[in-house]
């Protein structure tokens, strides 16, 4: 029987080359995959919010991506390239796409979100009394309507975000090692430099465009389309927002969904670029096809046989184990950081989660991309060893580090709050007891006490609602609502006759827009010297590896980083975040949601020194690999100087 002929590298698809068509439609998976992890990463807090759960819980939910991307990492990155990668690829686009989707559902099961208020609509629509004996009418339910409550299926709905990350990690997993592997297979040795440089560009993109999405739905208010916005009584500033977050996750199922489609079209294996016909066999990475069964069982198990050999190499590998420890460490600080920045924002300098994730894409992504580029071509071009690229990686990563701790002081003063943050005399407290909520002046009013619905009094200090602030009295519609005659406004000692409130929090001062921007500035510089030292770092990963140890080592590599960092890091960072709570939200049925306010202080050296001591501990395992490489330059020169010349040649020939 003739043999079916061999696909070619230069056989095009509306005249471009097959291995072009393939890298145009990774690049597209890269931005797709990406955008949907920088949109998720930007979103947590307001899934949080959305289904009144704690950080901590939030902290499970992010780790599940790193669960369903770990389930198959293993298996895709050592048995894959043994299949038909562009078909693995596109099937986990589609698997990707239908997470996204799964990610989104519960928005649509869920009624219209509940906004928790003291005011009742009608109070809202004229001048209705607030501080009564008889206040508790609009309070929250009581307890005995809590059963009931519990029966309600939308507090569990979080259930199915989790469960859609833990499809997205699954669907992620093949798109990078096969791709990258498909690409080094059939491309030119000089090529494949520039081919992946395209991915590194993809993959910087991608999180710039997921960032600018989540800016723009969350800005949006989550029942967008059904909530007309005159009923709106809170600004996006307010902690009881919640933006549209269902709706960019649904934009990046689309956008995967149409990435994945090309690979379905392309081969399973290529010609060489520059070649005219398919060598009989391309090393360990090219794919016989195998009729006989029993060939095929006996081939998988001589692959699996070599497993554990590779394994145990890797394992008594100094310079990759202590790698792997840095690797560890340094993203259990990074992750941690990125998972929890736009609730930092939210926080400490006051700002919307659009307004926190906008910044945060704008100031960092940029620079990271021109980071990694130059960064790249400065190995390139000053032809750098293993020992000189980890001194490079060293002296950037201490630069940046000590650069890293100007942020500590780039900080604003705690936000007046009574009863939470200062007394009712304007007297500086910090107190989680829902106790001190009550004073003199509004001890008679009977207020809930759970209830967050924040209002800005005229003497500059925030009161949790207009019954604690001791309001009287309501006039206006909608954010235009002014509260009057209110006596803990008065007995703050504000001398003014004015003693009125306005819905929402009191507005940072100017001096803390300045800080912000010192703080960007610092993470622009910082982000920047960083992304310099990732490419020399990656590269000491890669040449403490033998050829055929490659693609097992970066696998385990990839597998350790989300096992002891990817996964747990976003948990305990949540979970040391909710200690800090000053103010719980509530749900439906009166149980505790949501925080609504931290101290700021106790959140800030959480937030920013545990990162500190984490990097820091790092840098014990890099001084070890600089100690180890050093030995080795050593021995290596010594043996050289030891050798005759001609045999210099002759290695230096083999080598080249």
């Amino acid at each position: 029987m003739k043999e079916a002929e061999k696909p070619h590298a230069e056989e095009k698809f509306c005249c471009v080359s097959k291995l072009k068509v393939f890298l145009m439609a990774l690049s597209l998976a890269y931005i797709g995959k990406t955008m949907s992890g920088a949109y998720m990463n930007s979103m947590y807090t307001q899934i949080e919010k959305q289904f009144n759960i704690p950080s901590s819980l939030v902290g499970i939910i992010n780790g599940s991506f790193e669960i369903g991307n770990l389930l198959l990492i293993a298996f895709v990155s050592y048995f894959g390239a043994k299949l038909h990668r562009p078909r693995i690829i596109a099937l986990g686009c589609t698997i990707l796409s239908f997470g996204c989707i799964l990610i989104s559902l519960p928005h649509f099961l869920l009624g219209r979100h509940r906004i928790e208020s003291s005011i009742s609509p009608q109070e809202n629509s004229s001048v209705m009394p607030l501080c009564l004996v008889n206040q508790s009418l609009f309070s929250l339910p009581t307890e005995e309507s809590s059963t009931e409550c519990k029966k309600e299926p939308g507090s569990l709905l979080w259930i199915f975000v989790m469960v859609g990350n833990i499809v997205r990690g699954m669907g992620e997993t093949p798109i990078m090692p096969l791709g990258i592997s498909y690409l080094e297979d059939f491309a030119k040795a000089e090529n494949s430099p520039f081919y992946l440089g395209c991915l590194h560009t993809a993959a910087v993109i991608g999180p710039f465009i997921g960032s600018l999405l989540a800016s723009f739905c969350a800005q949006q208010f989550v029942d967008l389309g059904s909530v007309d916005a005159g009923d709106i009584t809170i600004r996006a500033t307010d902690a009881r927002w919640v933006g549209a977050w269902w709706l960019g996750i649904l934009i990046c199922a689309l956008l995967n969904l149409l990435a994945g489609i090309p690979f379905w079209f392309l081969p399973k294996s290529l010609v060489k670029e520059g070649e005219t016909k398919k060598p009989v066999e391309m090393s360990e990475k090219s794919v016989v096809l195998l009729h006989d069964k029993t060939e095929a069982k006996q081939t998988m198990y001589e692959t699996a046989k070599d497993f554990i050999p590779f394994l145990k190499a890797l394992f008594r590998n100094p310079v990759y184990m202590l790698f792997i420890s840095v690797t560890v460490l340094q993203f259990n600080a990074f992750i941690g950081m990125i998972s929890f920045m736009p609730k930092y924002f939210e926080q400490q300098f006051g700002k919307s989660a659009s307004d926190a994730i906008f910044l945060i894409g704008v100031y960092n992504l940029p620079v990271i991309c021109v980071g990694y580029f130059v960064g790249g071509l400065l190995m390139k071009k000053f032809k750098i060893n293993i020992y000189q690229a980890a001194n490079i990686a060293f002296w950037l990563s201490s630069l940046e580090f000590a650069l890293y701790f100007a942020v500590f002081w780039n900080v604003c003063d705690t936000s007046p709050v009574a009863g939470l943050t200062v007394s009712y005399e304007g007297i500086k407290q910090v107190s989680y007891a829902e106790n001190t909520l009550l004073a003199d002046c509004n001890r008679d009013c009977d207020c809930p006490l759970k209830i967050w619905d924040p209002v800005c009094g005229s003497n500059g200090i925030t009161y949790v609602s207009p019954c604690l602030a001791g309001c009287k009295a309501s006039r206006g519609t909608g954010k235009n609502v002014v509260f009057e005659n209110c006596t803990c406004v008065a007995a703050s000692g504000f001398s003014s006759q004015n003693v009125s409130a306005v819905l929402g929090r009191c507005e940072e001062d100017e001096d803390c827009g300045k800080k912000l921007q010192y703080f960007l500035i610092v993470s622009l510089v910082g982000s920047f010297i960083y992304s310099l030292a990732a490419m020399p770092g990656y590269m000491v990963l890669i040449r403490s590896l033998k050829p055929e140890e490659k693609s097992l080592g970066v696998g385990v590599h990839g597998l350790a980083s989300r096992v002891l960092a990817g996964i747990p890091s976003p948990i305990y960072f949540g979970a040391l975040i909710d200690t800090t709570c000053l103010k719980w939200g509530t749900m439906t049925c009166g149980g505790e949601g949501a925080c609504m306010m931290y101290d700021i202080v106790p959140y800030r050296w959480f937030y920013l020194g545990l990162p500190a001591v984490l990097r820091g501990l790092s840098y014990i395992p890099i001084v070890a690999i600089l100690l180890i490489l050093r030995k080795k330059q050593k021995s290596e020169r010594q043996v050289l100087l030891n050798t005759p010349v001609e045999m210099q040649d002759k290695e230096q020939e083999e080598m080249k």
